[in-house]
Order: structure tokens, then C-alpha cells, then sequence
């Protein structure tokens, strides 16, 4: 009988957890199972009298909010109070900006997928589409990488001018200001199109509608600053750059040794209140062709012309290139990418009030409007710039395995190839669903700051590994450079996209999980809110109702985890049915493991956990790898439930699996409380781990999306610029790629035949002449042939040069080619 109370009142308590039970209703089981053993047992009145005077005691304790604030919660709270781990006015400002999201629903455990596969899918109006399909592919059309990167290492002036023209630099502007008001999503795949033809057109457009003083001045500049200042951007008068780095303050942009100081001085003739500025700043995107300078830089008013406050903090202004003390520096070459980037110095510079972006308003607040622009701005641009290297690798690396032959079969057929191709594909399909759902929460005006640090790191790691993959494919057509080449240049930008815009390292190791774990949170941001209230009761009372929420939080997760790691997830909800329901499934139990062990390592390492970036990196690569397949899950419907895309989703989904149970393990393995992180893996994997990378026949279906024309193809590389003109090398590859699939079953013939023993001839042309005499093939396929041999060898070649000192002129005898385009 003992046993089998234990086990419901086990039942019961894990029931009460899993669905986050009220404390009416925990009371309430507790008084009814109290009843229950009192009445069904032989428990005699005198052990039964203390238990329920104990037991009424820790309800009333627990139960009653203004009990428990004074003899509970009042001593924990002035504890919380001690050890709360101090925090920067910096670290504040990034925790203030922007917003949560979906971020949120997967730090609960429990994420309402309804909510995400409800949310409408982003698309392009018909003047996005059109502006794409005509402005954008003419200026693809007007860039030859390799005249921009070789030989002028700029933009040529057409080009330049079309980019005036044409609205480029004002895509995000409104339209009553006279740029295009442009949604992210066009923003995206306008860049993403210029990155899949030109790198440095694409940092080109991109840095002005990202972090610069255009964006800045749409969400905080004045009205006369916009009136005068949007519309010389938009028609391209004004070339914007944003001056934030500098030799002694990257990342740790709240160190700037760059000041102002409050004073009068002479603007336009007169004597006004303003800015006397002094500056070092290096790696700055368009500074050296700039004339508008956007500066941040810490404000001081040592004479109280503005009031009592003398450091005022980061401040932004708009300054003018010909101002008096600006020095514009010499170019930076950033790895043979020769978008204009360089230094530039400003000494005792006098700008106006008017000057500072936002007016005396904003004073003090730049910080707070950097980050709150990069949390746009970081998850449109390098994203896009990431997924167009993708998708070009996924297009023409694809067909390049394709065409390319060794041991008479295409390279494409042999299991080492696949395996790289397999990642190219299912990373590229992976990117652009996580670009697609990030855009698409910019664009219902989510400012979502979490995610677009996931999707800034995550998207240029996997640049990189498909561009690396890529070389390995490509061997030596990869690595020598020149016309032919449409993924060194690639190749070579790899380390500016993981160093802009926040490096790597510091976004994993301090920024994801860093600001995850206090913005996502629950009940996290609410404690330390309820801590730092000046009101001491109101603070005791929120206090109270979020730690209280917290504990019940944790033991929902904790019942949760056991469950659905002994189940591995098989009886928790799904929104679909079909070939998808168990990757819902499963990450429902990832969701609640990452949750669980959030909590675990906060409470046990507190404010040192900031300090423990390899464990805040372990968990910040966990809420990653959920948001990244909850994206290529919500791809997958949103586009139909493309049979074909499967083989991409499985993979995808595969790997994301394992990446965090592996994430999940080396956080086990290296919490230092060593008995609790025992415990934790027990809970969470309590069935042992169960995840691998993807198996072999998933890496072939997936790589055979790249090795033949079809939808799925078409689909996972749509937005890049691709044509059949054999003037440019993408049109001689399409080309081939083409004519190779029709001719394969031939080739396929022709080998069974050689191998019958039908066909003994060495030389190819031998061979085709053999086989027709012999039959086995006709005169159109042996015609056939011989355009593929042509066309592939018009593949496989590469540039040469002749050498004249230290200028490089292409070899004449390629320049007649027509699969290249001349130089």
C-alpha cells in the first residue's frame, strides 16, 4: 500500500511541475493528500496532530504573500541584493535595447509552435520584386569582380553613379524622405544578389542602410535633421559612413578615448552652443570617399552649459567631411576586398548642437542607439552577404561536382565528395530559413537583439564552412584566382564577416547567452529589476512574485526534462503530422533541457558565470541550434512541405540535434560543481544521449539536390544572380551543367560497354567512334558528347596570367574565350 502512495504522490508532484501549477493548486494537493494518508492509514492522533500543525505552518509560511515576503523572501532578497554581480552602464543600455521574441518562447521549455508556424511568412511587394529583378540585376551586370578587385580595387564610376542613381544607398528611407522605404527582406536580398556577384557592391550598398547615420537619424534625428539629412542620402549627395572603432575601444566600445566637450564656438559665422571633438578612428566602411561623417564619442561639459551632470556619456553627431580639424586617412586593404575602408582623425573640431543626432535629447544616449540599431542592421546585412556565398556555392560548386570528372565518372558520385556537398546544400537551405524568420520579425518591428547575434555568428561561421567546403571541392579551380573563379574572392572575405559588425568570439562566448540569459528569461530580467527598485517594498513584493515564479519555473523543467528525456520526447505535442513531427518533438525536449541547465549553471556560478565564457558559450550554441532549426522548420511549411527540400531538412535538423546534445555534454563535463552536474545529466539524458551526426545516406540525399537540375535546386539558391549568357562564367557552368545531365545516361552506355568489353579504344575520340560504328550509341550522342567534353573543359580551365613586373595581364589565348568575361 506504501508503495503504491509513493508512486502517486510522485505522480502528483511531477503532474503539478509539468503544467506549472498555481500555488492554489500545490496547496491543495498537498491538503488533499494530507487528508488522504491521515484518513487511510492507521497513524495514530498524536503523530498526526504535528504533522498537520507543521504541515499548516509551511502553508500559511509559503501560502500567505505577505508571510512569506517577511520571513522568506525579505531574507533572500537583501542576499540577491550582496551578490548581484555588478553591471556596466553599458551592459544596462545592451540589455535595454531592442526587444524579445521568439528567443523568449525557447528559453520557457515549453515554446508555443503554433505561435511560430502562424506567423506570416515575409514576401516582397511588386516594387521590391521589380526593383530586384531589373535595378539590382543591372548593377550585377555592370561589376566584373575581377577588374574591381585586381585591377582598379574600387567600383568602377558606372557602377558608383548607378548606385547614386538608382536609390541604393536610400533603400531603407522612406519614401516621403525619397528613398524606397524598402522592407528588411528587400534590403536582404538585394544584398544577398550583390554578394552572390560582388562582394565589395555588396558591403558597398549594404553598410549605408545598415549601422549608419541613415538609420540613426530615421529613429532619433530630429525633424529638421531628417528633412535635410534623408534626402541627400536617399539621392545619394551624401555618402554616409559610421566612425565607432578605433585603435584603443573594438569591442569594448564603451572604453572610446574619442571625447567631446561642451562649449561655444563659430558655426556658419556665428557664436553657438556646441561640440569641440577629438577623435582616432580606423576600419571605417566608405570613410575614405565619405562626406558624411556619423561619430561616437563620450560627451563632457566641465562648465555645466547643459547642467550639473559633467560626464554625460556616448554621444552621436553628424559631421560634415570639410569641417575644419577633419582629417579623412588613407585606405585599409581588407584581405584584396577593396571596398573603401580607412581611417580618419578629427582635432579640436567644433560641430553645433543641432549636429548631434536626436539634439540635446539623446545626449548621453548613443550607446543605447547603436545597439538598438544593430539589432536591426546585424541581422540583415552580413546575413544576407553569408547566405549569397552559400548560395553560390550550393549553385556552382554543385554543378561543378557535376561536370567535373575523375575515374571516368563526374566527382560529384564519390562518398567523399558528397559529404562536403551534403553540408553546402542542407547549411545553405539552414541560413536562409534562419535569415527568412529573422527578417521576417523585423519587418511586424521585432528588434530582436538576441537573435540577430545568433544569426550574425552563426550565419558567417557557416559561410565559412560552406566556402571551405567548396575549396575542397573545387581544388585547384578554388585557389587560382582570376575571371573564372566565382568563389575565391569569396574565399578571402570569409575573416571580415566574422570580424565586423562584433567578432565571433566575443558574440558566442560573451553576447549570446550573456544577454539571452537576462533578456530571454522568464523571470531573470524581473529579479534583478526587482532588486534594483529604489522602492524598497514595491521591490520586495516584485521580488517576491519572481523568485516564487522562478523556483516553480525550474521544477516545470526539471519534471519536464525526465520525462521527455525518458521518452525522448515521443508523447509531448506536436503542431504537424508528417515526416517533421518528431524533430517538433524532439527540440521540445531540447528546449526544456537548454532551459533546465540555463537555470542550473546561473544559480550555482552566479555573476562568475559571465566570467566562465566557455560555459556561457556552450549554452549560448544550445538556444542557437533551437532557433536555427525551429527556422528551417518553419521553412519547410511555409514553402508547402516540399518533398524534395526532406533531404535538406533532415539533415539540417539531424546535425542541430546533435550539436546541442553535444554542447549539453561539455557543459556537463565542465560545471564545477561536479555532484549536481551528475545529477543534471541524469535528468536531462536520462535514456543516455541519443543523437549523431547526420548518417550517410542523409549526406547523399542531400548532396543529390545539388548534382541535378530541379525544384528543390532552384528553391534552396533562388535571389542570387544567375544567367545562360556564356559571357559571364555563371552562364557557361548552367550551360554545362545543363547539357551533362542530358547526356548521362550516354555516358552511362558508354561505360557499361567499355566494361563488357564491347569498346576497347584509348582515346576518346577513338572511343566515340568505336561506339558508333559498333552501335552502341548514335551520331547525335557521340555529337553530344563532344559538345560535353568542350563545355567541360571550358569548366575545368583556369585563369594564367603573364607576368609584367608587378601587373598581371590574362594569358591572350584565354581572353578569346567566351566563358570568360575579358579583362
Amino acid at each position: 500500500m506504501w508503495i503504491f502512495g509513493l508512486l502517486t504522490t510522485i505522480a502528483v508532484v511531477w503532474a503539478l511541475a509539468y503544467w506549472g501549477a498555481g500555488t492554489g493548486l500545490w496547496i491543495a494537493a498537498f491538503a488533499g493528500g494530507l487528508a488522504v494518508f491521515t484518513v487511510g492509514t492507521e497513524i495514530t492522533w498524536y503523530v498526526a496532530t504535528p504533522v498537520w500543525l507543521v504541515s499548516t505552518a509551511l502553508v500559511l509560511l509559503l501560502g500567505v504573500p505577505r508571510i512569506r515576503q517577511r520571513y522568506v523572501t525579505a531574507p533572500l532578497f537583501r542576499q540577491f541584493r550582496k551578490v548581484m554581480p555588478p553591471m556596466s552602464q553599458t551592459e544596462q543600455e545592451a540589455l535595454d535595447a531592442g526587444s524579445v521574441w521568439w528567443d523568449a518562447e525557447l528559453f520557457t521549455g515549453k515554446p508555443d509552435w503554433q505561435r511560430l508556424l502562424n506567423m506570416p511568412r515575409p514576401h516582397l511587394s511588386d516594387d521590391e520584386q521589380a526593383f530586384l529583378d531589373n535595378e539590382t540585376t543591372t548593377l550585377c551586370q555592370l561589376l566584373d569582380d575581377w577588374r574591381i578587385t585586381h585591377d582598379d580595387r574600387d567600383l568602377p564610376p558606372e557602377a558608383w553613379q548607378y548606385i547614386k542613381d538608382h536609390g541604393f544607398f536610400g533603400l531603407i528611407i522612406p519614401e516621403e524622405y525619397g528613398g524606397k522605404g524598402y522592407s528588411a527582406l528587400a534590403h536582404s536580398e538585394v544584398v544577398m544578389k550583390l554578394a552572390s556577384r560582388s562582394i565589395t557592391a555588396a558591403v558597398t550598398v549594404m553598410v549605408p542602410n545598415s549601422l549608419g547615420p541613415g538609420k540613426l537619424l530615421m529613429h532619433y534625428g530630429t525633424r529638421q535633421q531628417k528633412q535635410y539629412y534623408l534626402p541627400r542620402l536617399a539621392r545619394g549627395e551624401e555618402i554616409p559612413c559610421f566612425a565607432l572603432t578605433g585603435p584603443d575601444a573594438g569591442s569594448d566600445a564603451g572604453a572610446i578615448p574619442d571625447h567631446g566637450q561642451v562649449c561655444y564656438g563659430d558655426w556658419d559665422g556665428e557664436r553657438v552652443l556646441g561640440v569641440r571633438l577629438n577623435w582616432d578612428k580606423r576600419y571605417i566602411t566608405l570613410g575614405p570617399v565619405c562626406t558624411l561623417l556619423g561619430l561616437a564619442f563620450k560627451l563632457y561639459d566641465p562648465d555645466h552649459l547643459l547642467g550639473d551632470v559633467e560626464d554625460l556619456g556616448v554621444t552621436l553627431a553628424l559631421v560634415p567631411r570639410d569641417t575644419p580639424g577633419v582629417t579623412i586617412g588613407d585606405r585599409h586593404v581588407p584581405l584584396d576586398i577593396p571596398f573603401q575602408n580607412g581611417p580618419n582623425q578629427g582635432q579640436d573640431v567644433f560641430v553645433p548642437m543641432s549636429q548631434l543626432i536626436g539634439g540635446a535629447e539623446f545626449v548621453g544616449q548613443g550607446w543605447r542607439m547603436l545597439v538598438e540599431c544593430l539589432a536591426e542592421g546585424r541581422g540583415i546585412s552580413l546575413p544576407a552577404l553569408s547566405v549569397g556565398a552559400g548560395k553560390t556555392a550550393s549553385r556552382y560548386t554543385g554543378a561543378y561536382a557535376a561536370i567535373r570528372r575523375q575515374f571516368n565518372q563526374p566527382i560529384g558520385r564519390f562518398e567523399g565528395i558528397e559529404e562536403p556537398l551534403a553540408r553546402i546544400a542542407a547549411l545553405t537551405y539552414q541560413m536562409d530559413a534562419a535569415r527568412t524568420l529573422t527578417l521576417g520579425a523585423l519587418d511586424i518591428g521585432e528588434k530582436p537583439s538576441v537573435i540577430s547575434a545568433i544569426v550574425k555568428y552563426h550565419l558567417t561561421e557557416k559561410y565559412r564552412q560552406c566556402i571551405n567546403d567548396a575549396m575542397d571541392i573545387q581544388g585547384g579551380s578554388g585557389i587560382c584566382l582570376g575571371p573564372s573563379n566565382l568563389i575565391g574572392r569569396a574565399y578571402q572575405a570569409i575573416p571580415i564577416a566574422i570580424t565586423v559588425e562584433g567578432a565571433n568570439i566575443l558574440t558566442r562566448s560573451m553576447i549570446i547567452f550573456g544577454q539571452g540569459a537576462v533578456r530571454c528569461h522568464p523571470w531573470v530580467l524581473k529579479e534583478f529589476q526587482a532588486a534594483q527598485n529604489p522602492d524598497r517594498r514595491r521591490g520586495l513584493q516584485d521580488f517576491d512574485h519572481a523568485v516564487f515564479g522562478h523556483v516553480g519555473f525550474v521544477l516545470g523543467n526539471i519534471a519536464r526534462s525526465l520525462f521527455l528525456g525518458l521518452t525522448r520526447g515521443r508523447f509531448s505535442a506536436a503542431p504537424v503530422d508528417g515526416p517533421t513531427r518528431r524533430y517538433f518533438q524532439q527540440m521540445h525536449w531540447m528546449s526544456a533541457a537548454f532551459a533546465l541547465s540555463a537555470d542550473v549553471a546561473m544559480m550555482t556560478l552566479g555573476g562568475s558565470l559571465k566570467r566562465k565564457e566557455r560555459l556561457s558559450a556552450r549554452l549560448g550554441d544550445v538556444l542557437s541550434e533551437l532557433y536555427l532549426t525551429s527556422a528551417v522548420l518553419k521553412r519547410f511549411e511555409d514553402q508547402g512541405r516540399k518533398e524534395s527540400d526532406l533531404p535538406l531538412v533532415r539533415w539540417a535538423c539531424e546535425k542541430s540535434l546533435y550539436q546541442m546534445q553535444e554542447s549539453l555534454r561539455l557543459l556537463f563535463r565542465n560545471l564545477p560543481h561536479r555532484p549536481l552536474a551528475w545529477l543534471l545529466q541524469a535528468v536531462v539524458f536520462p535514456s543516455g544521449r541519443p543523437y549523431t551526426a547526420p548518417r550517410d545516406r542523409v549526406d547523399h540525399d542531400a548532396a543529390q539536390v545539388l548534382l541535378k537540375p530541379g525544384a528543390a535546386r532552384d528553391r534552396l539558391t533562388a535571389g542570387i544572380f544567375t544567367t545562360d549568357d556564356p559571357s559571364y562564367r555563371q552562364g557557361v557552368i548552367e550551360r554545362a551543367f545543363a547539357h551533362a545531365v542530358k547526356v548521362t545516361p550516354i555516358e552511362r552506355t558508354l561505360r557499361d560497354a567499355r566494361r563488357a568489353g564491347l569498346l576497347t579504344a584509348a582515346s576518346y575520340d577513338e572511343l566515340l567512334s568505336e561506339a558508333q560504328r559498333e552501335g552502341v550509341i548514335t551520331p547525335q550522342d557521340a555529337d553530344a558528347l563532344r559538345l560535353m567534353e568542350t563545355l567541360r573543359r571550358d569548366v575545368i580551365m583556369v585563369d594564367s596570367f603573364a607576368q609584367y613586373g608587378k601587373q598581371y595581364a590574362l594569358n591572350p589565348t584565354q581572353a578569346k574565350k567566351p566563358a570568360i568575361y575579358a579583362v
